[in-house]
């Protein structure tokens, strides 16, 4: 049976623990029947605070959505957006190691969240945008370590047509499927608009995802912008 969650990040966006408890009030005033709980970077020295909160309200948390910035500790490359344009920088061994160690940690903690909440489900962004698939095997390579913690936890780790610089959501999810056939996804609409393929996803080149039934979740997102339109993806 279907389910319509509600994104905690629509209803809080980067707030204190203590806003959490608001939570147990809205419950029965949202048109949903249950919370998908998206983690930021604010929760990190708060974890225990935010557990102790929020388990107690006994909501339906299925799904957490890990944090959005994981996935640029996976690809050893910095990038930006600034007023001159786009910019880029790859890291050094060293540099690129502990990046992925921090990444490692702080994935532990989404993990210990969703396990608190009861969450079988949680969101990753294997790639993440500016900070893209230009470097996407390693990301997939990668990804396995992440994936095994995941299983280990009893969590189905899900991964989200993220936006792209280099190629498109569609092709990097088709990427991770040869590399992982049981791997599943995340389709967002807004995502998918940004690279015009929400309706590609019925073409029979794409069909596999649905008749394997590989799509796990979808996120219904507004988006306003047009084709590749950085400057108004963060837009409703």
């Amino acid at each position: 049976m279907r389910k319509i969650l509600c994104s905690t990040g629509a209803l809080f966006p980067r707030t204190t623990p203590e806003k959490y408890a608001a939570l147990g009030d809205m419950a029965d005033k949202l048109y949903c029947d249950g919370f998908e709980f998206m983690v930021d970077s604010t929760m990190y020295e708060n974890v225990d605070k935010l557990i102790q909160i929020v388990k107690p309200l006994k909501l339906w948390i299925s799904v957490v959505h890990c944090q959005k910035s994981l996935g640029e500790s996976l690809c050893g490359m910095k990038a930006w957006f600034d007023g001159t344009g786009y910019h880029e920088y790859r890291m050094t061994d060293e540099e690129d190691r502990a990046a992925f160690e921090n990444g490692i940690k702080r994935f532990r903690v989404n993990l210990e969240i969703a396990n608190a909440f009861g969450a079988d489900k949680m969101v990753l962004h294997l790639w993440n945008g500016i900070v893209s698939d230009k470097n996407l095997s390693k990301n997939i390579e990668r990804f396995s370590v992440l994936d095994d913690l995941a299983e280990a936890s009893r969590v189905e780790l899900m991964i989200e047509n993220v936006v792209c610089n280099q190629k498109n959501p569609l092709e990097n999810m088709k990427r991770v499927h040869e590399a992982y056939q049981n791997a599943t996804f995340v389709f967002d609409t807004k995502m998918s608009e940004f690279h015009n393929q929400t309706m590609e996803l019925f073409l029979p080149e794409w069909d596999w995802l649905l008749r394997e039934r590989l799509i796990s979740l979808m996120h219904i997102n507004d988006y306003n912008g047009g084709y590749m339109d950085w400057s108004n993806l963060r837009r409703d």
